[in-house]
């Protein structure tokens, strides 16, 4: 029995890797699994010392919390302890550098290798190509290729794989990705499933749909099965050619095959019958994906949404808006720009502002590579506003948009004094006014007259165009 408290731990008299290994495995808390692992070396003098295997586990407990620095500190202390250090210790902490995105760090630790007496193999090789390529360092990626095999070592599946991977990336060395996997049995290796699919992946990315459906037919009668991920390349690539009847053929395809699409390969069909106006099968497609128990991501909405809304549907568009919600997902203000532009053109102005409201409700901030778009729904739903007549509304969205910094166009502060006017308010019709002149904007003849004939008429002409000199007159100096 080990007893533990928040700091201490009661060892046993006989301490086992096991044992250690099981505590530190069954401690979330990384901190307290240090703990563990300091302690069972400290308990007794004479006593337990740690090997590869529980030097193996608290590494990798570092590296899943990020601690990558500490994690490189118990590599120091393996070769303290005279623990080897073995390559795949330090593999992980690469590929822990890799998923965080960091390169150098990664080739850091290689390099460092040697240090430990740990002679790289053509496994450590290959991971590092593997990674810079995912991280798009391809030209270090190409001259690490280059210098592994001068260092001779010889062509294999994985590593020409990789090298096809990186090839695959550009369009201009797409030809050289081709030429390679041609070439790849020369060396004696044979393409696998994960060969094909990045191949096939690579012809639909650059439009090249009937060279990737060649490649998928070949890979079948090689007894290599296609994954999902290769089906939904080839269905996206189709929908990106537009060969939409062709996609929904493979998809029926798949499912024969007992391959289950993912959410991935339905939104792709569902992107592409929404592009070309078929949004009411897309509505049907995405039923039927979710009676297989496939949950809509942020892009199915969205790309449903937006096709619903192109056709001027509102009525589902609304419908697939709340289910979104429901789900727990948050509408962009892309999304909601998209909803209140029709309202817009149906002259629904109030409905338009209520949706504006429920943006600000639900915490949609204002960013700056979404600050373009704010200013064209809020100065779009006030002129809304003022065309209706219903002045409060449109100045309390006016007064809103003033207060969060949001530019008012010249159109905007016309419609707004124009209104003010209309209604006899002087004192809003001026404080507008004086706003758009602070903000540079310059009353043409049209505002001015109105201002003037309308709200104070002919027989105060005098007194009011000496109260716009002043106006203009103070804003200038």
């Amino acid at each position: 029995m080990v007893m533990r408290s928040k700091s201490v731990i009661k060892w046993p008299k006989q301490v086992t890797t096991s044992l250690v290994e099981q505590l530190i495995k069954a401690e979330r808390n990384v901190e307290k699994a240090v703990i563990v692992f300091d302690s069972a070396s400290a308990e007794y003098a004479n006593g337990f010392r740690h090997d590869h295997t529980t030097y193996k586990l608290i590494i990798s407990k570092l590296l899943s919390a990020n601690q990558f620095k500490r994690a490189e500190d118990f590599i120091d202390r393996m070769k303290k302890d005279d623990c080897r250090v073995t390559e795949d210790i330090l593999l992980s902490i690469c590929r822990a550098y890799g998923r965080v995105h960091k390169p150098h760090d990664m080739m850091r630790i290689f390099q460092k290798m040697k240090e430990y007496e740990c002679e790289p193999t053509l496994k450590s090789y290959v991971t590092v190509f593997s990674i810079l390529v995912d991280e798009n360092q391809l030209k270090v990626a190409l001259k690490f290729y280059k210098y592994m095999r001068q260092l001779g070592f010889p062509p294999n599946v994985p590593s020409l794989n990789v090298l096809i991977k990186a090839l695959c990336k550009s369009g201009q060395t797409m030809d050289s990705a081709v030429k390679i996997f041609h070439e790849m049995r020369k060396h004696g290796c044979t393409p696998d499933a994960y060969t094909y699919a990045t191949l096939i992946n690579g012809l639909c990315r650059i439009k090249k749909v009937d060279e990737a459906k060649k490649l998928l037919n070949e890979m079948e009668i090689n007894g290599c099965s296609p994954s999902v991920v290769t089906y939904t390349s080839l269905i996206h690539g189709l929908c990106q050619v537009n060969n939409l009847d062709e996609a929904l053929t493979f998809l029926e395809q798949m499912e024969a095959k007992r391959v289950d699409p993912n959410v991935y390969t339905y939104s792709s069909v569902i992107n592409g019958l929404c592009k070309n106006g078929r949004s009411d099968d897309a509505m049907k497609l995405m039923e039927v994906m979710i009676s297989k128990h496939h949950k809509p991501n942020m892009i199915t909405y969205s790309t449903l949404i937006h096709g619903l809304c192109k056709e001027r549907k509102l009525r589902d568009a609304l419908i697939i808006f709340d289910r979104m919600k429901l789900q727990g997902l948050k509408p962009d203000a892309g999304l909601y720009w998209k909803i209140i532009d029709i309202y817009c053109d149906g002259e629904r102005f109030q409905e338009a502002a209520n949706f504006l409201d429920e943006m600000v409700f639900e915490g949609i901030c204002i960013k700056r590579v979404t600050w373009s778009l704010h200013v064209k729904i809020h100065n779009t739903v006030v002129r809304g506003l003022c065309k209706v007549n219903d002045a409060n509304r449109a100045f309390r969205l006016y007064c809103s948009m003033r207060n969060k910094g949001i530019c008012v166009d010249y159109e905007t502060f016309e419609r707004l004094v124009g209104l003010f006017c209309g209604k006899r308010d002087i004192y809003k019709a001026v404080m507008v006014l004086d706003e758009m002149v602070i903000d540079g904007c310059i009353p043409g003849e049209d505002v001015w007259s109105d201002l003037v004939c309308r709200v104070w008429g002919n027989q105060k002409v005098q007194e009011a165009v000496d109260l716009m000199s002043e106006l203009v007159s103070g804003n200038q100096s």
